[in-house]
């Protein structure tokens, strides 16, 4: 997310031209295949969150929010995206290919400062809008005496403990900077007036960000200001038994480091060491990005510069006063007559049933959070102590904080079960969390493993073994979601739970397989990754340019969060040199060129953003009349089809066909929150034409899902 937010009346000044992406040579494809470069691309997704703010119909809390999505999303771009490109210029020395990547950097940095522009206006209409809610967020020029007093105390009783500051000198090494906390760069002037520059973490880790301070006499609203300012109100007094400070100022400034990690080719049993070393290492990082006070003295700026020994291939953004945005992803003021009206989810199981006969009558199809998700921990709490079940195993790759899932599984093994659970420790920035984890399962005597060599296990599958008149049966899930009660009040995923015996032994074998690598194994109605999923997808599109040669009806329709792998692109473009209708709907990155004349005239591709962030994949297949339906947790992307454990499994009743089908077209006659993909990725919104009802999908879902019949 953007992170440089301006006070009320200050301006960026913008020095940069517009980029021409479509004329940008993509370095990490061939040229052969025109691409849209996917960097460019994915500036342009949060550029559609950024408008989200813009949209004074949003309710205005969740402005406020997607503010912090914003600038959440541009931290990461900036650790992953941009730190993989700037290590490409630097690799690509003396190659024809380092100008392309710095051309792609300057063009990065070209769309960032003009997405900054924007999101600094925003948020000044954001805090105008604030105000008339009476919610105010105030600096510390503008505290009333009674404020002051209030600040004052909170300072010296809460937050002068936990202040470290450390001089910057030309002596001095700069202490390592955490790229998760923000920091004061502070010019001191002492009495005599020479200069010392200084440096200072502002504790959010600790302290809240935006503290509650009193209303202004006889005024109903509510007051906050940020930790930051709070500061400043008594900068001085932070070095007042240190120096003799005529003048102190304090200026904003964070970075970003290079998120990768280094582990190494074999998954061995001091993994968790090793993950634990890297990430110690990936705080060590370089960093790529500075961002920074605009406003801070040109000398202290350039000793920080010095310090962190930044060089050419980083990136500087000047900004306005405050850094962090992210932290108004939990802004404090709740309206909840100003924010999107809460639905309760839809039931699934009856409280009364026995949720392995429940699946065991037919397939069973959710899609959350419209549905309610407590179906997979019930079913999890249910195989744990059900006497029938021999064996759970079970794909973590992202869990909630306190997750029923994991308490399930505990339990499970008290209850004399065979647990499993492969643990993936790689899932970029919750490494952590997955090696604490993994050590709270182990030390409860499930089995824990910790993936495959070379490979990312991102697949959703929980394979239950259950005794039935006297044989062993099946109840499988397969998502496209993590089992993550927390993320899954907000994102958008399908959750299919089966007693199909042939689904049941495929998904058995991916766990074998994750066991046991050295095990070749064949899967008969599902596709997975890094083996079948690229050649079945291929063919299916290619079925669908053959039927279209012959004159027949040919569609695709996929749904997806990144559409950047070079042979499906090209394989789409085919299709639509063939007359196949191809609709895509994509979240984030799509490097296919759209609405390019002669390459894709029959290919069609919108986003959506809303209140609920759209992560299912789907992709279906006219199939000569004989639609397929799949679902999967594998996006179109090379990481997905080829170096990850991926499973896509199809939906064999018709009624969940038909469902899906009916969400993606309602999704696709969206007219309050669809953008167009265009060409230049301008994020055009589809305008609702006159006569047209309107239709935003998200609402529409909803009651489309209380029709259906689980």
């Amino acid at each position: 997310m953007e992170d440089t937010l301006l006070e009320p009346g200050t301006t960026v000044e913008q020095k940069t031209k517009a980029a021409s992406p479509k004329n940008l040579i993509v370095p990490s494809m061939t040229n052969e295949i025109p691409l849209y470069p996917k960097e460019l691309s994915w500036l342009s997704f949060n550029a559609r969150v950024l408008q989200e703010v813009e949209d004074e119909s949003v309710p205005i809390i969740e402005r406020v929010r997607f503010l912090g999505i914003f600038s959440n999303n541009l931290d990461e771009f900036y650790r992953v995206r941009v730190a993989d490109v700037r290590r490409l210029a630097t690799f690509a020395k003396g190659s024809r290919k380092k100008g392309d990547f710095s051309e792609l950097l300057s063009s990065i940095n070209e769309k960032v400062l003009r997405l900054q522009a924007r999101f600094n206006n925003a948020y000044l209409k954001v805090l105008k809008d604030l105000g008339r809610h009476h919610i105010h967020l105030i600096n510390e020029r503008q505290l009333t005496d009674k404020q002051q007093a209030y600040v004052e105390s909170y300072f010296h009783q809460e937050v002068l403990p936990e202040l470290e500051p450390f001089f910057i000198d030309d002596r001095e090494n700069m202490p390592l900077l955490n790229e998760a906390s923000i920091y004061f760069g502070i010019y001191l002037e002492l009495d005599d007036g020479s200069l010392r520059f200084a440096g200072l973490e502002i504790p959010t880790d600790i302290l809240p960000r935006f503290v509650a301070i009193p209303s202004r006499e006889g005024k109903h609203e509510r007051v906050y200001i940020v930790l930051d300012n709070v500061i400043r109100a008594c900068l001085i007094d932070v070095f007042r038994h240190v120096l003799p400070i005529e003048k102190a100022m304090a200026f904003t400034f964070k970075i970003s480091r290079d998120a990768e990690l280094e582990l190494g080719e074999y998954v061995t049993r001091n993994i968790v060491d090793r993950v634990a070393k890297s990430l110690k290492k990936r705080k060590q990082a370089e960093p790529v990005r500075l961002v920074y006070d605009s406003t801070m003295p040109e000398i202290l700026l350039d000793l920080i510069k010095k310090k962190l020994k930044m060089g050419r291939y980083d990136s500087y953004t000047p900004g306005g006063r405050y850094h962090n945005s992210k932290d108004f992803m939990s802004f404090p003021a709740d309206l909840k007559t100003h924010t999107y009206r809460a639905r309760e989810p839809l039931p699934t199981l009856p409280d009364s049933a026995n949720i392995f006969d429940w699946v065991s009558e037919r397939d069973r199809l959710c899609y959350y959070p419209y549905h309610d998700f407590r179906v997979i921990t019930k079913l999890l709490a249910s195989a744990a102590i059900d006497p029938k079940v021999k064996q759970i195993r079970i794909n973590l790759y992202r869990v909630a904080k306190n997750s029923r899932v994991v308490a399930a599984l505990v339990n499970a093994v008290r209850n004399q079960k065979q647990v499993t659970a492969v643990v993936e420790l790689q899932a970029r920035f919750d490494e952590q969390a997955n090696i604490h984890w993994s050590n709270e399962l182990s030390d409860a005597g499930v089995e824990v493993i910790y993936g495959v060599p070379g490979l990312k296990v991102h697949c959703k599958l929980i394979s239950i073994v259950r005794e039935e008149n006297g044989q062993n049966c099946y109840y499988t899930h397969f998502g496209t979601g993590n089992f993550n009660e927390s993320t899954a009040r907000f994102y958008c995923d399908f959750s299919l739970m089966t007693a199909n015996r042939a689904l049941g032994e495929d998904a058995s074998r991916v766990f074998d397989f994750i066991q046991q690598t050295h095990l070749q194994q064949s899967y008969n109605h599902i596709w997975v990754s890094p083996y079948s999923n690229r050649p079945n997808m291929l063919a299916a599109i290619d079925r669908e340019i053959a039927a279209a040669q012959a004159g027949e009806t040919a569609e695709i329709f996929f749904k997806c969060n990144n559409l950047v792998d070079s042979e499906v692109i090209e394989h789409l473009y085919r299709a639509s040199s063939a007359g196949v209708k191809v609709r895509v709907i994509v979240r984030s990155m799509c490097a296919l060129q759209c609405q390019e004349k002669g390459l894709s005239d029959n290919i069609q591709v919108i986003s959506l953003v809303d209140k609920y962030l759209e992560h299912a994949r789907v992709y279906a297949f006219h199939n000569g009349g004989e639609r397929q339906v799949w679902l999967s947790s594998a996006d179109l992307m090379t990481r997905n089809l080829d170096h990850r454990v991926e499973v896509t499994f199809p939906l064999l009743e018709t009624r969940h066909r038909d469902m899906v089908m009916n969400i993606l077209e309602l999704q696709w006659q969206d007219n309050q929150k669809a953008r167009i993909l265009d060409g230049n990725q301008s994020n055009t919104r589809i305008a609702n034409r006159r006569n047209k009802k309107d239709v935003r999908s998200q609402d529409a879902i909803y009651r489309l899902l209380k029709k259906y019949e689980m």
